[in-house]
């Protein structure tokens, strides 16, 4: 399959202002950490659309889901701006191991970006340095030794879903990192981008997108 096939694949929505992508687990949205390392999606969409791309938002390497990039300054500019004022509305499923945990609840904690250890440090109080980290999740489905939870953030922190749900003590499935027990063969963790909507940029007109989840059995379960 061509590069462009593979990226076609991938492709959840595109007009003359943006394109969005169902990233795979496993692949950084922007600058490789080495040089020498594969395509990032940007690049790879930058590729397919024969032109640079404006960065919206991010997904941590490991996780899945819809990631959109703007196809122009003004587009950029005008999404960024709904990002800052919290108008676009982004919601994630994740996948943690069963047991009592509130069919719905609002997690507040403190984070800081520790450089060394590349993990969100987290704190119930506020503390210098540390700042909120605020999301919504509710429970919508579960199985043997699972439950599915969608998260919807409220701010945007570095790992801020990973970290938060891991003090609760409902670490992501997969997400050694963070406190599971153990890793995903493919390194990927159960953390995917489900929707994203927001204001389209020429139209002003609302858009949604969704993106099917990754292709394993514990998703499959969820889905029947």
């Amino acid at each position: 399959m061509s590069m462009n096939g593979k990226i076609i694949d991938l492709i959840l929505h595109k007009d003359n202002q943006t394109i969005a992508l169902n990233k795979p687990s496993g692949i950084l949205v922007q600058s490789g950490e080495k040089a020498g390392e594969d395509k990032t999606l940007m690049q790879l969409a930058e590729i397919y659309c024969k032109h640079p791309l404006g960065l919206v938002h991010r997904l941590d390497r490991p996780a899945s889901g819809v990631c959109i990039f703007a196809k122009n300054k003004k587009a950029l500019t005008f999404l960024n701006q709904q990002m800052q004022d919290r108008k676009v509305e982004k919601k994630y499923w994740a996948v943690v191991p069963k047991g009592e945990i509130k069919e719905e609840d609002t997690l507040i904690h403190y984070l800081k970006r520790n450089g060394k250890s590349k993990k969100a440090e987290v704190e119930k109080t506020e503390k210098p340095l540390y700042k909120k980290a605020e999301l919504n999740y509710k429970k919508i489905g579960e199985i043997d030794n699972y439950i599915l939870l969608e998260v919807e953030l409220i701010t945007g922190r570095f790992h801020q879903i990973r970290a938060q749900l891991s003090a609760i003590g409902f670490p992501i499935k997969g997400d050694v990192k963070y406190g599971s027990r153990r890793g995903n063969k493919d390194r990927s963790i159960h953390l995917h981008a489900r929707s994203i909507s927001f204001l389209h940029p020429a139209s002003r007109e609302k858009i949604l997108i969704e993106a099917p989840t990754p292709n394993d059995s514990i998703w499959a379960a969820f889905q029947q």
